[in-house]
């Protein structure tokens, strides 16, 4: 019996793409980048809008993103695998616009080989490039209670951290490390107190590891300094975010960059000019939630590259 594809349904789809091209006129040229190819969703919606001198670079670090990629035959698109700290490989202003969609995809969740999900038991993996680097379980097998426990309360908001984390070293030292998901979402159950209502106790767990495996926030903060140096003025940035920890560093970037700088040592010199104008803050609408219930969380942010 063949088993069926696993499905991924692309949040907040024209919108991001509407954003993104907004006033490149009818038929946009020059390069625009997918900074998160996914399952293609944005990256094929662009190209039906793209003209004919357009071109979209994408880039992933999932080798099943890269596999769906190659069934693109469209001589304007161009995929890495690589993650999206590597835009900064990419010329300086060459970009005319850039989407970044830090969602993890429907399959990736739903394939119970990758790990990424406690309602699938599989191996303790959750890399996001199964190429290279440890996995939860390598990590988990020698980390201190102290490592563990800062990174489940800073990436997960977990206030149950340091009683999970010491469950966790706990079972590595009577019966060997954890190998499974199950493994890890039983044992995190049994140390979580309360639960928070239709959410499973190890829900922020799962993510904080996730987050801190791929070092997820640290290339988006990589991701988005370099979005200033590739955009070209006038470029449009786009980023959908899906908690609140992506937000947080998303809005701060934005706000950061959409104001004059003023060096209080030289009070009377030039400011330094704003380098992005924000332009908008976009969620899904309730008809999409609906449909797609874990759209529910995602949140758009929109700015525009200034001419400086």
């Amino acid at each position: 019996m063949t088993s069926t594809p696993l499905q991924h349904t692309t949040v907040l789809l024209d919108e991001a793409v509407d954003a993104l091209l907004g006033g490149a006129g009818p038929e946009p040229a020059g390069t625009w980048v997918d900074g998160t190819f996914g399952r293609g969703g944005h990256s094929r919606r662009i190209l039906l809008r793209l003209g004919p001198q357009g071109r979209l670079v994408a880039f992933d670090k999932d080798p099943e993103a890269i596999a769906e990629a190659t069934r693109i035959t469209d001589a304007r698109f161009s995929i890495r695998h690589e993650g999206f700290r590597h835009l900064a490989d990419l010329p300086p202003a060459s970009a005319a616009g850039l989407l970044m969609d830090l969602g993890v995809s429907s399959p990736q969740i739903d394939s119970p080989g990758r790990g990424f999900s406690f309602r699938f038991d599989g191996p303790l993996d959750m890399r996001m490039d199964t190429t290279r680097g440890e996995s939860v379980a390598d990590w988990l097998a020698t980390a201190e209670v102290g490592q563990i426990a800062e990174v489940i309360r800073d990436y997960g908001e977990e206030r149950f951290a340091g009683p999970i984390a010491k469950a966790i070293v706990a079972r590595r030292e009577e019966r060997g490390p954890l190998a499974t998901t199950a493994e890890l979402a039983d044992l995190v159950a049994g140390a979580v107190k309360t639960r928070e209502p239709g959410q499973n106790p190890a829900t922020r767990t799962f993510q904080a590891l996730r987050i801190f495996i791929n070092a997820e926030l640290e290339e988006l903060q990589q991701a988005l300094e370099a979005s200033l140096s590739v955009l070209q003025p006038g470029g449009r940035l786009v980023v959908i975010s899906f908690h609140s920890l992506e937000d947080r560093i998303v809005k701060q970037f934005i706000a950061k960059h959409s104001k004059e700088v003023y060096d209080r040592r030289a009070p009377f010199a030039k400011p330094q000019a704003m380098k992005l104008v924000a332009l908008d803050r976009i969620k899904p609408s309730a008809a999409e939630v609906e449909a797609n219930p874990r759209a529910r969380s995602a949140i758009m942010r929109v700015a525009e590259r200034t001419g400086v």
